[in-house]
């Protein structure tokens, strides 16, 4: 129970659906000092929501786990110039991984969370499979994809077959004290002054070290402040006049330089991507017909998927796709059925590899 409304709802369902239900709550305050959405209200939240209820509750202290397995990875990938979501990394290494262990060996049979997202046993392979939540705008099967397929069959999401306009209905009906509480969209262990300053605070002045903005043919065309500063496709705050709209289409961290050109810079017909998860029983050396999402907010496209080793694929697509960006994660489905994803190294076929060709 996080302290919103999702969670306190899938608490009321799994009462309603005859479960035993203890509520748990993550705490990631470390040293006294509570990051901004991880802190001591959305505790005390979780904490009255279950009184409501009428369950009992209890509070896990994370914060070695969240620091050492999410916010080092979150400033490392920052400094190597890609841009991460750490979400994902809580997702396996955090919320199914410290914390599904932690409640297993306390005597819990099941871990549930408030995630938009289904788990069904197909009775054809009697294997478990993650699909997406019924609500498209909610649908939070891009954060799941890497978890274990071993554990599908502990997970519950009680919220996958409801839209967001229920869940807000159910918590009124059972009076909740989350009912109308606002949804969080910042990352919740960065606070107000944004990612960049903490981690300035994290790592010191080195992460903004300046350097070369590059132009398609390598020619310095401005100083950039650091590249923990941008991000693929951003525009904005670049400071530069090349007499057109310029968009930073690659970063260079061993050069410490950034390439910017037009928005046909952009587009990518392929990518490589590593660490692979299949969380679905489907497996081949062969070429897929599949679907992919580059970011959480992007479509799915339609691609062929080959899979090279254990750990690394390629992925082409049927049409160019905008802001590859290495470090985000690209997951891949049939259908409702999420197959799996991994972290994005690099784009394919880019504008620039074509010799200038508009795509």
């Amino acid at each position: 129970m996080s302290g919103g409304v999702d969670s306190s709802v899938a608490a009321a369902l799994l009462l309603d659906q005859g479960y035993a239900v203890t509520g748990v709550t993550m705490s990631f305050i470390k040293q006294g000092a509570a990051p901004l959405n991880c802190g001591t209200k959305n505790i005390e939240d979780a904490k009255e929501a279950a009184k409501i209820l009428g369950i009992g509750h209890v509070t896990l202290d994370f914060a070695e786990q969240m620091d050492a397995l999410v916010i080092e990875e979150f400033s490392r990938e920052y400094l190597s110039g890609r841009t991460p979501n750490p979400c994902i990394q809580c997702n396996q290494n955090i919320k199914f991984g410290a914390l599904l262990e932690s409640v297993h060996k306390q005597g819990a049979d099941f871990l549930a969370t408030g995630h938009y997202a289904n788990i069904v046993l197909n009775t054809d392979t009697n294997a478990y499979e993650l699909r997406r939540g019924i609500d498209d705008k909610k649908d939070q099967s891009y954060f799941l994809y890497r978890m274990p397929k071993e554990i599908l069959g502990r997970i519950i999401f009680p919220l996958g077959g409801l839209t967001k306009d229920e869940v807000r209905e159910i918590a009124g009906r059972y009076r909740l004290n989350t009912a109308d509480k606002e949804e969080s969209q910042d990352i919740c262990f960065v606070p107000e002054t944004g990612y960049k300053e903490f981690i300035k605070e994290r790592v010191g002045e080195t992460a903004f070290q300046p350097g070369p903005f590059k132009d398609q043919e390598g020619m310095v065309i401005g100083e950039h402040k650091g590249v923990v500063n941008y991000t693929i496709g951003q525009r904005d705050k670049l400071e530069l006049a090349l007499g057109f709209p310029a968009y930073v289409y690659k970063i260079d961290r061993e050069a410490n330089a950034v390439y910017v050109g037009p928005k046909e810079c952009l587009y990518a017909k392929g990518l490589l991507a590593s660490r692979l998860n299949m969380i679905s029983s489907l497996n081949s050396k062969e070429p897929l017909e599949v679907q992919a999402r580059i970011r959480y907010n992007a479509p799915e496209v339609g691609c062929s998927l080959m899979i090279l080793d254990d750990r690394h694929f390629k992925v082409d697509f049927k049409e160019p796709q905008r802001s590859i960006t290495p470090g985000q994660s690209v997951v891949l489905y049939q259908g409702n059925v999420i197959l799996g994803g991994g972290i994005i190294d690099q784009p394919l076929q880019t504008f620039e590899e074509n010799s200038g060709q508009k795509l």
